[in-house]
């Protein structure tokens, strides 16, 4: 693979990067009051964009092949928004006499809370020749119970900002997630047969806001003298995501692979990467919402932003493996 071609293909990792290295330049730009006026271009107009351009996109009339495997879909989204959450809860309960920094302590709650992402756990299973109905399903409906259920995670297990009451939370939730979603499904259905014609780019529209949005949330980090990140923490802080990510990808595996189990090698790629991965375009708009006043907000999606490519790379490097281990059980 040439420069040119890895660099398509890793836009929007490099893009993070360099939107917080110009948030970290020129600070000013994007903070709340500045220029960009990111309390209503964000907060509502590029939150709404990304839910509206999900509702085009999600494809839930093909869900119906894919509705019947009811033990694997319940085994994925409990997994998803009950293990996954209160596992993360009981480590971080040990990690708290340590030294790390508290909000990236924080911002790994709020990596188990999200939903699974619409694509990447699809794209893999599809790569290794999995259950890739069961995927989409599974994303999909992840992505729909995740707008109710992550919110109350976040709130049940960080509490919100003091700044924001409950009820305006759920408010903003349901005026920029529920209705452009709901509105985003209705068009879709219209406008159906042009939308598989022309194939818009909705994975690129949405990872292009979703940087505008991950740019101001650092612009008021480096705009706040009061925060401090340290090396340490950080290092800490990859590691640990890396090992949990392989943790529950083995967890997963030897589950569904036992010897009373009743799915197939197929099923099991699909719950593997279903219920280990983690939405972050879901996830920050989110976050955004609920710690709205919450001058940590950036140090709390920190591990989001590490999770995202990293369960990319490692589902990427473990492709090959997997798909030789689904063959030969197929055989």
């Amino acid at each position: 693979m040439g420069p040119l071609e890895r660099l398509r293909k890793e836009w929007f990792i490099l893009g993070i990067v360099l939107v917080i290295a110009v948030a970290r330049l020129e600070p000013g730009v994007g903070v709340k009051g500045g220029p960009l006026k990111p309390e209503i271009t964000i907060t509502y107009i590029a939150v709404s964009a990304i839910f509206f351009n999900s509702g085009l996109s999600l494809k839930t009339e093909e869900l119906t092949s894919a509705l019947m495997h009811v033990k694997l879909h319940l085994f994925v989204q409990i997994f998803t928004l009950v293990f996954f959450p209160t596992a993360i809860w009981v480590f971080l309960q040990l990690l708290s006499i340590t030294p790390i920094n508290e909000w990236l302590l924080k911002g790994l709650q709020t990596v188990g809370c999200m939903p699974p992402p619409v694509s990447s756990a699809v794209i893999l299973t599809k790569a290794v020749g999995g259950n890739e109905a069961a995927a989409i399903f599974n994303s999909a409906f992840g992505s729909f119970l995740g707008i109710v259920i992550t919110p109350l995670l976040l709130l049940l297990f960080l509490g919100s900002s003091s700044s924001v009451p409950f009820t305006s939370i759920f408010s903003q939730l349901f005026m920029t997630v529920v209705v452009p979603l709901i509105i985003g499904q209705i068009v879709r259905r219209y406008i159906k047969d042009w939308l598989e014609r022309k194939k818009p780019p909705f994975g690129a529209i949405s990872s292009s806001v979703l940087l505008m949005i991950i740019y101001t949330t650092f612009c008021d980090t480096f705009a706040n003298p009061n925060i401090d990140l340290d090396k340490f923490s950080l290092i800490i802080i990859v590691f640990i995501i890396f090992s949990v990510q392989m943790s529950f990808m083995v967890l997963t595996f030897l589950f569904s692979t036992r010897s009373n189990s009743t799915f197939t090698p197929a099923d099991t790629v699909a719950i593997v990467f279903c219920s280990t991965h983690k939405s972050l375009t879901l996830g920050i708009p989110m976050l955004k919402i609920v710690f709205a006043g919450y001058e940590h907000l950036s140090l709390i999606s920190v591990p989001l932003l590490i999770y995202h490519p990293a369960q990319i790379l490692l589902g990427s490097l473990l492709v090959p493996t997997i798909k030789s281990w689904m063959v030969s059980r197929q055989k």
